[in-house]
Parts: C-alpha cells; structure tokens; sequence
C-alpha cells in the first residue's frame, strides 16, 4: 500500500512539474496580450467549425441534390442546390476570415512574447551573481535565449494553436459522427484509439529525445564558446587534440539524441496516414454494405436507413478525420 501511495505521489509531481511552467507560460502571455488571446480563440473556433462541417455539405448534395435531381430533373432542385451553395460559401469565407486573422494576431503575439521574454530574462541576468557565471558556460546560457526562446516562439506560435483547432475540429466531427451514423462511428472510434496509442507512444519518444537534444545543443555551443575564447590558452598548452576529442564528444551527443527525435518525430505522420487510408477503406466497405442490406442505422435522433449521402459525407469526415490527428501529432514532440 505504502509503495502504491508513493507512486501516485511521482506520478502527481511528475504531471505538476510539466503544467506548472505550461501554465506560467500561457498565463505570461495572456498577460501582455488579453485581446488579441480572446480575438485568437473565436476565430480559431470559427475555423475549425467551418473546417468540419463541409461533410455536412456532400451529404446535403448528395441526398437532396442529385439523388432527386436524378429522378425528378435539375430544375426540380436547382433552389435547394443554390441555397446549399450559398449557405456553405458564407461558412468557408467565415472560416477563411478566421484563419487569416488569427495568424496575423498570433505573428504579433508570437513576435512580443518573445521580446517581453527576453527583456525580463536579461533584466533576471543582471541580477545573477558573479558565481553563476562562472560555474556556466557563457555559450549555454546565450542557448537559453536564442534557442529555447525559438523553440517557444514554435509552440506559442504554431503547436498550441494547431492543438486548438485541431482539438476543436475533433469534437464538432465526432458530434456530426454521431448525428449520421452510430456504427460507422464505433468503427472510427476503434481505429482512432489505435492512432491515439500510437501518437502517444511515438511521441512521446520523440519529445523526450527532442528535449534531449535541446540540452545537448546547449552543452555544445557553451563548449564552442570557451574553446573559441580561450584558443591562445588552448595552443599554448598544447590542447589543440583534447579540444578536437571533446567536441567530438559533444557533437555525437547531439547527434544521437536528434537523430533518434527526428525518427520517431517523422515516422509518425507516415504511421497516422496509412491507418487513416485503412480506415477510410473498412468505412466504405461497411458503409456499401449497410446501403445493400438496408442495415437499420442509428443515430442521435432515432433509427432510419443508411443512405448513399450518409456514407460519402462519413467518408469525407473520416479524411478529415486522420489528417486533422496527424497535425495535432506533429505538434507533440515541440510541446
């Protein structure tokens, strides 16, 4: 009992330890930008809804334009077919407009964070004492504001929004999911367990690898740094060779560490893609045999027959579906 007690304290700490300086960081920018935060979301929001419910639209046309269009002629549809046209057009200008404002909104916020960034931590530096400079490299501590504050500069500006979106686009299919077919649904559902496994398997290796590699770089330029610093020092002692072997050192270091980042970062979308093309293929297969069988279908709203419409709009969902989680998994290993 006591053990178990202890490992869910670790496991407590070890989640505290990594939303603690998440949540500092979303609350410092939150701090400088509050509008342009807020203006983000609605227009993020308003994007990934614009972005999911275009299979709404297929299933629209499909079973109120050309099946009777089919049976009856097009003048019999064409006003059904111009409102669908114009509903939609107004929703993905919607969508466009949100996009485009949120990425020039989040460029500034981005670009300011950073400078507010830097500024507090050169004002934090002049009050360091003397003895952290001397036992850190200068090279190391220069990493921390080029290269860590880039790396933020990628999560505020890319990862956090993409996660957000994608987050979003996510619930609104799986509601339009559900809406059309509960079966089809539980078909997804197993193969998207499946993807969330595998993300969460791939990258996470590729995000502690990833995190490795930023310490290692920072080791590296701080070694760089003094030996550059001290080359008169270094050939007068005759250490050209020592240099040579440690920087070797250094440098298979950081290799390792991004070479195994980058395969288990750039295997993954691979991964995602080709389940994602498996269930797209097992949708139709079972779509076109409930259509044949005239399976009852059930949704939120009751039982009916599967139609034609249903299953095209299911299928564009899905393609949407497994892209939207293959973005959402490259964003893992920088957060």
């Amino acid at each position: 009992m006591a053990r178990a007690d202890k490992s869910r304290v670790e496991e407590s700490e070890k989640l505290e330890g990594i939303e603690r300086p998440f949540g500092r960081l979303m609350a410092y920018v939150f701090r400088h930008y509050p509008v342009r935060i807020s203006l983000t979301v609605v227009c993020i929001i308003t994007a990934a809804v614009a972005s999911a419910v275009g299979s709404i639209f297929m299933q629209q046309i499909v079973d109120n334009v050309v099946t009777p269009g089919l049976a009856s002629g097009f003048d019999a549809v064409r006003g059904t077919l111009v409102r669908l046209v114009v509903t939609m057009g107004i929703i993905f200008s919607a969508g466009v407009i949100g996009n485009f404002i949120y990425t020039r909104a989040m460029a500034i916020v981005t670009q300011g964070t950073l400078k507010h960034m830097r500024d507090d931590m050169f004002d934090s530096m002049e009050r360091l004492p003397l003895r952290f400079f001397d036992t850190h490299p200068h090279g190391a501590i220069m990493s921390t504001f080029t290269n860590e504050t880039d790396a933020i500069r990628q999560l505020i500006g890319q990862s956090i929004p993409t996660l957000i979106q994608s987050g979003l686009t996510i619930i609104v299919l799986i509601g339009t999911m559900l809406y059309y077919s509960v079966w089809l649904f539980l078909v997804v559902l197993i193969v998207g367990a499946l993807m969330a496994f595998l993300t969460g398997k791939l990258g996470g290796l590729s995000g502690r690898f990833m995190k490795a590699q930023q310490a290692a770089l920072a080791d590296e330029e701080g070694f760089i740094e003094e030996m550059m610093d001290g080359q008169k020092v270094i050939q007068v002692f005759n250490h050209e060779q020592d240099a040579k072997d440690e920087f070797v050192e250094y440098n298979q270091k950081l290799f390792d560490s991004s070479e195994k980042a980058n395969i288990y970062g750039n295997v993954l979308m691979p991964a995602l893609g080709n389940i994602g093309n498996i269930m797209y293929v097992v949708i139709a297969i079972v779509g076109g045999v409930m259509i044949l069988e005239q399976t009852p279908n059930i949704h939120l709203f009751g039982v009916d027959v599967i139609t034609v419409g249903v299953v095209v709009s299911f299928l564009g969902m899905v393609r949407n579906f497994s892209q939207t989680i293959g973005q959402m998994s490259m964003q893992v290993p920088m957060i």
